[in-house]
């Protein structure tokens, strides 16, 4: 028996609220709920961290969490296209972290953002009787030709990653070691979004769908087959020195981007996006058709079989 997870709550939250008006909104099924406003749209974000689910307070400093807090929203504005531009934060605090602790963090809030020039425009702050809860709603903007959905992917499109995957999996196991100055564990406690990239793909007509890789391209993947009603194989992943497999199929938290683009184009895109960003595009895989309305990932093996898990292959949940 399948257990209850949080993709199936988010599930019957959207069903819950099928019948509300829209009021102009794209909603739940994306990294981001969309607003058509002309020939722009805005889009919208919500993300939570957790001290002892997100971060762990004794092996991050206040600094690295507050970096964080910013570079995961707005690497779902980056999965839609559209260029980040503000961010509200709340922010529940037990007492001991009032000041340094707090205004450290802030520091690295306020670095993550410069960078992108992502202004903090309001939030909350209250008090916490159980660690450090951080939530941050990040808003974006782009032309509307521009926004890229999960929805878009078709037979016969190339899977693509932005990136190396599995490098903050393995980080988290050197930072649980007290390995705190190795590369994966760097890039584990500060990630950093691909606003550049994902704004870039969203210029382009051959990207058909995106999204970023927070939780795994096991899950990630999926939520894009789900949405698009399609399947897919996948062949080959590009594995971070230092990662197993397992870390860059189901690890989560690499906030490299996830798409899939015209079979036809995908080689010319790929050389593009090398002369801009100095960095490759990896083929992984391709879209298929489904079978009987369910919409798998299958794993090509050397020899050519394709392995399929009729539970899904998981990748990172929180429930």
């Amino acid at each position: 028996m399948r257990m209850y997870g949080e993709f199936d709550f988010i599930a019957s939250i959207r069903e819950m609220f099928a019948d509300m008006p829209k009021r102009g909104f794209e909603g739940i099924g994306d990294d981001c709920a969309v607003l058509p406003m002309g020939d722009e749209a805005l889009v919208f974000t919500s993300d939570m961290l957790n001290e002892g689910i997100h971060f762990l307070a004794d092996k991050s400093t206040a600094y690295q969490i507050g970096y964080k807090s910013v570079m995961v929203n707005i690497s779902d504005v980056a999965a839609m296209g559209a260029k980040p531009v503000a961010t509200l934060l709340s922010l529940a605090l037990p007492e001991e972290r009032f000041g340094e602790w707090s205004e450290d963090f802030m520091k690295g809030y306020y670095a993550a953002s410069k960078k992108y020039g992502v202004k903090l425009v309001g939030g909350d702050t209250t008090k916490s009787e159980s660690g450090v809860c951080v939530s941050v709603t990040a808003i974006g903007r782009a032309p509307k030709a521009n926004i890229k959905r999960r929805k878009g992917a078709k037979v016969g499109d190339v899977v693509m990653v932005t990136g190396e995957l599995g490098a903050s999996a393995a980080g988290l196991r050197d930072v649980l070691a007290e390995k705190l100055r190795t590369r994966n564990a760097k890039i584990h406690l500060m990630p950093e979004a691909q606003v550049l990239e994902g704004e870039w793909l969203g210029k382009q007509e051959a990207v058909h769908a995106m999204c970023d890789i927070s939780d795994g391209v096991a899950s990630d993947l999926q939520h894009i087959l789900d949405e698009s009603k399609k399947s897919a194989i996948v062949s080959a992943l590009p594995v971070a020195k230092g990662a197993k497999w397992s870390d860059a199929f189901g690890g989560g938290e690499d906030y490299k981007l996830l798409i899939t683009v015209d079979k036809s184009q995908a080689e010319e895109l790929a050389k593009r996006f090398e002369r801009k960003f100095g960095a490759p595009l990896y083929n992984i895989g391709r879209i298929t058709k489904p079978n009987c309305d369910v919409y798998h990932i299958g794993i090509e093996q050397d020899n050519g079989e394709v392995l399929y898990s009729s539970a899904g292959w998981g990748g990172y949940s929180h429930f």
